[in-house]
């Protein structure tokens, strides 16, 4: 946790270029991002506050050329996607929460982690990310725990709220996978305990995606890390740093924090080479870099090689925080159509 701001600051390295490198399958938001809602809260009966919504052309339609033509099959299954901090903006770093009415933040939400991060998903579901009033990057950080909680507080209402009226709109009853990236998973580690754990609503649950931040194995009595491919019902979760790197000294010796490795699944030790990673999405949208980077669980993180794609040299950080999802594109991408499969036939 200790170099989240740092994580972000590369955002624009890996993410920003696509924006100048747009196929015809890149599909750009063409609402308009400049509202106003009358309260300041978001209104999620109103199109404008979902970044991705089976109602709308979204980034999260996009998909990168070199998948093409690819089927998006029956999309029988929705994602409830939640996106990371995208309030990092030093100048408003004495606000506590973004305004939902922003519309640089909004842009910068879509073309980011909509495009980049949701497009992931969209062979196999129906994809919903709700725009939410997040925590601004400085509250991971603030020494007052107070002025912390009412943040996070605030922004997962947004997130809960959204959810509820998913559920009682545009649900009806269809399966469910759960996807998040940082911010957007410490607010899933909660809806889980709120809406799944202990609920009817578990057996829709097909897999949940908790990426980025420290997920521990019990966090619930009846959704365990998923242990292989095969399981559904399931949570997984991993944070990818460069092989060597420790976040604490003892982070090796953790043994309650769940790592599922993204290219075998499994929660073992084992080293999976990188031939085994089908494919990363990075800067530039519509390319895939296969055999990217290997992988292995060391203690509480994900350890990788260094990623190998055009530029890389000059990538010097060993934390890939902002690459967690990234990185693995199309491992991730095989893995939901994989588990919706089991699903059904379970």
């Amino acid at each position: 946790m200790r170099l989240l701001g740092k994580q972000c600051s590369h955002l624009f390295f890996l993410l920003i270029p696509a924006l100048h490198s747009c196929s015809p399958k890149y599909v750009p938001y063409t609402g308009e991002r400049a509202f106003h809602s009358s309260t300041g809260v978001p209104d999620y009966a109103n199109l404008d506050y979902w970044a991705a919504h089976p109602g709308k052309s979204d980034p999260s339609d996009s998909i990168p050329n070199p998948l093409l033509p690819e089927s998006t099959g029956s999309q029988d299954v929705d994602v409830f996607f939640v996106h990371p901090t995208t309030f990092t903006d030093n100048k408003d770093s004495a606000t506590s929460n973004a305004s939902i009415d922003d519309s640089l933040i909004n842009a910068k939400t879509d073309n980011t982690s909509i495009l980049h991060q949701a497009s992931v998903f969209n062979a196999s579901c129906r994809i919903y990310a709700p725009r939410y009033r997040q925590a601004h990057i400085n509250m991971y950080f603030t020494q007052d725990e107070a002025k912390k909680k009412a943040a996070f507080d605030l922004a997962y209402s947004d997130v809960k709220a959204a959810f509820q009226y998913y559920l009682d709109h545009y649900n009806n009853g269809r399966p469910i996978v759960i996807a998040s990236h940082s911010q957007g998973t410490t607010h899933t580690q909660q809806l889980l305990k709120d809406f799944f754990s202990g609920t009817n609503l578990r057996n829709r649950l097909v897999v949940a995606y908790l990426v980025g931040m420290p997920v521990p194995k019990n966090s619930y009595p009846d959704i365990p890390v998923c242990r292989d491919s095969l399981q559904t019902g399931c949570f997984v979760t991993w944070r990818t740093f460069r092989e060597g790197y420790e976040e604490r000294p003892y982070d090796a010796l953790d043994s309650t924090t769940a790592v599922v490795n993204p290219l075998i699944w499994t929660t073992t030790e084992q080293a999976a080479p990188k031939q085994l990673n089908r494919g990363a999405v990075l800067y530039n949208y519509n390319k895939v870099y296969p055999a990217t980077n290997d992988a292995r669980i060391h203690g509480n993180i994900l350890w990788i090689s260094k990623p190998h794609f055009p530029g890389a040299i000059l990538y010097k950080t060993r934390n890939y925080h902002i690459g967690d999802i990234n990185l693995f594109y199309l491992n991730i991408r095989d893995d939901v159509r994989r588990r919706i499969g089991l699903f059904w036939k379970h």
